[in-house]
């Protein structure tokens, strides 16, 4: 088969790392692709928003299945376009993809359901908003409707800082038009998990669980990130959690969708809360997490391309979901100064000591190719989030353990990481 993947992050990096394993893979191609990828694939420099073009590509190279991994794209409708053209696409419609493009769309949907989540109150006014606020106790929980890389949620201590953070959404446009709503959100405590399903618009499989790391700083101090570092498994999400999300969460939440006229087809990521009273849905997506995907993906036994076919062709009911029995950690290499402010451009050394490795991998989010002064070409930082650096152990200490350790075998100016990623781990 000729496969594309749209995108170009870590999280497309850990996809196509497992695509090009698979036996299925004869061709793979990215658009457009990192530094990290183009190991893998060959990278074509069309923007993950372009249809047209990318629509175009496919029929040129006459791919036989399409992968559309960020959020941004898929909340646009291009794996409409792939699908309305008859070719084979992993990753949910736009009617669909509105579970992760819309936080209204998805607590209404909750709500109608009977999907356990927080109690809130949806928006368009900032008077409105600011006048809700009086009327609550802190802390409050801000979310701007539409996409926002992830840095769309404020919890604010203070009304006074609530204030702030509506005028900031709504009236500053700080997320631009994802701020034209705005939910508030009841405050919810307990630790955080998240599980990926694949999903074929009926059946759902749930995959084995993570934890994300938002916060810039060690502590879970500083502004929210894209995500600083993951571990899977998570020690909390337990068998009795595991059940509870299976028949109120998992399903129900695509038997929702399909009742709405807006079968979901791809990943469905639920970020939960496990509260005193249960868990509780933080939120949805309709991709893969990033980083995640670079925790959860090397521990999948199976043939990625076999399960997102299968998604696709609505056989997900034929497939049996396996993953190794171990454990594993990514701990994010980012540019000082991220997610305000940071340069980028400076050389990447050491990557080389990655090559070979079974229980260690380096994925690209933020890299790309320059000439040095000899003409070689060279891998410089060029974002944020600049590599996450995944290891594998026997048990969570032992990933972890092993992650920190491979954090030094890389170094860049500039490079800065939390260092407590999984130390919930060591708390065991």
């Amino acid at each position: 088969m000729k496969i594309m993947i749209v995108g170009g992050g870590g999280r497309e990096h850990a996809i196509a790392w497992a695509v090009a394993k698979s036996p299925k893979c004869d061709k793979l191609y990215a658009a457009p692709g990192n530094a990290g990828i183009a190991e893998l694939a060959e990278c074509v420099d069309i923007s993950v928003m372009d249809a047209p073009a990318l629509v175009k590509f496919a029929k040129e190279k006459e791919i036989d299945f399409v992968i559309v991994a960020p959020d941004d794209p898929l909340a646009a409708g291009v794996a409409d376009a792939f699908l309305d053209e008859g070719i084979k696409t992993f990753g949910p419609r736009k009617n669909a993809a509105i579970i992760e493009a819309s936080k209204a769309f998805s607590k209404d949907l909750m709500k109608k359901y009977n999907i356990p989540s927080a109690a809130y109150e949806t928006f368009e006014s900032a008077d409105d908003a600011l006048a809700y606020l009086e009327t609550q106790e802190p802390p409050y929980v801000l979310k701007a409707d539409g996409l926002a890389l992830g840095k769309g949620v404020l919890i604010c201590q203070t009304l006074e800082e609530a204030k702030a953070g509506i005028k900031e959404i709504m009236i500053d446009k700080k997320f631009g038009d994802a701020g034209n709503k705005v939910v508030i959100e009841e405050f919810m405590t307990g630790r955080e998990v998240s599980v990926l399903c694949f999903s074929d618009g009926k059946t759902i499989l749930p995959m084995t669980s993570a934890q994300d790391h938002k916060r810039a700083g060690d502590g879970d101090t500083g502004l929210n990130t894209g995500g600083m570092g993951t571990f899977s498994p998570s020690p909390f999400y337990t068998d009795e959690v595991k059940a509870f999300c299976e028949e109120n969460v998992y399903q129900r939440t695509i038997d929702a969708m399909a009742a709405e006229g807006r079968e979901f087809k791809g990943v469905l990521f639920c970020g939960l809360m496990l509260t005193e009273k249960g868990p509780r849905v933080l939120e949805f997506n309709a991709r893969f997490g990033d980083p995640e995907a670079q925790v959860v993906i090397p521990r999948l036994k199976n043939d990625i391309v076999d399960v997102m076919e299968a998604c696709a062709d609505g056989t997900l009911d034929n497939i049996e979901l396996e993953f190794e029995d171990n454990a594993a950690v990514c701990v994010m290499l980012a540019s000082d100064g991220y997610p305000v402010s940071y340069k980028k451009g400076f050389e990447i050394e050491g990557l080389e000591n990655f090559a070979g490795k079974d229980d260690y991998f380096v994925f690209h989010s933020g890299t790309k190719f320059a000439a040095d002064d000899n003409g070689d070409k060279k891998v410089v930082t060029n974002g944020g989030r600049v590599l996450g650096v995944v290891a594998l152990g026997n048990d969570l200490k032992e990933a972890r353990k092993n992650a920190y350790e491979a954090t030094e075998l890389i170094d860049f100016e500039n490079k800065y990481m939390r260092h407590d990623i999984g130390k919930a781990i060591d708390e065991q």
